[in-house]
């Protein structure tokens, strides 16, 4: 099956699948008015082994979070707040301080901070827990993965105003530091969506990065604990404005 967030029209649509490459129509869910949603990731949050979905609701600034059912169908949304003017515009969901249950991290664009929420194993979070990263920052996307190989993960965001990449490095208990700016340029960077792998075959997740305004992928390779090599830089060619990034292997190599 697949899941869109729908800005236009404020609601999540479901296309369910036949198992033969055809899907149905959308089945929607309404975010609320003008809750304008930008992403959505989906996951376990309540321990019942049925999917949920949690959507971040850019224009009445909060987390929607649909319970499933496993059959399709979902309870109504509810929402936690991550604040007045917060703007949330990106999300994603990891188990974060090792107690086997998925929390949930959220990009603010309006605040400029990245906010962490605990979750509680039965569909419930701790208020958001917020980690500046910095004035006048706009941080549009973020990624988890263990960015120093301590085991414990890591909090990745794209800057996109003040053209930086920061780490919030995790310490195992849901809690992490204060943002390391690992590349940071005054020319032209302005990061929109950021991914992570390893792209060098040093068993070291890597970051990548693609550049809206000035259509390009940057790479940025981790060297050795807390430290990141410079980036190596490739053309999305003219006018193409990259907005989203994944990373898999293609070809079989």
């Amino acid at each position: 099956d697949i899941v869109v967030a729908n800005y236009g029209t404020n609601d999540i649509g479901i296309l369910f699948g036949d198992a033969i490459g055809n899907f149905a129509i959308p089945k929607t869910f309404s975010t609320g008015y003008d809750s304008v949603p930008y992403s959505l990731v989906v996951s376990d949050l309540n321990n019942d082994n049925k999917l949920d979905i949690i959507v971040v609701n850019h224009g009445t600034n909060n987390v929607g979070i649909f319970v499933g059912r496993g059959n399709g169908t979902f309870e109504a949304q509810f929402i936690i707040s991550t604040g007045y003017e917060s703007q949330p515009y990106s999300v994603a969901v990891e188990d974060l301080n090792n107690d086997t249950y998925m929390d949930i991290v959220v990009a603010c664009s309006g605040l400029n901070t990245i906010d962490v929420l605990l979750g509680f194993g039965n569909g419930s979070f701790t208020i958001p827990y917020k980690y500046s990263t910095n004035n006048n920052s706009f941080p549009l996307s973020l990624v988890i993965g263990d960015f120093d190989n301590d085991t414990q993960l890591d909090i990745a965001v794209a800057n996109y105003d003040n053209e930086s990449v920061g780490v919030f490095f995790g310490y195992g208990n849901g809690f992490f530091t204060d943002q390391l700016i690992f590349f940071s340029v005054d020319y032209n960077f302005n990061p929109y969506a950021i991914a992570a792998g390893d792209f060098n075959g040093d068993n070291r997740l890597d970051i990548a990065v693609v550049n809206y305004d000035y259509n390009y992928v940057d790479i940025v390779l981790t060297y050795r604990n807390y430290t990141f090599l410079s980036q190596n830089t490739y053309s999305t060619d003219n006018g193409s404005n990259p907005t989203s990034i994944a990373v898999v292997d293609f070809n079989n190599d």
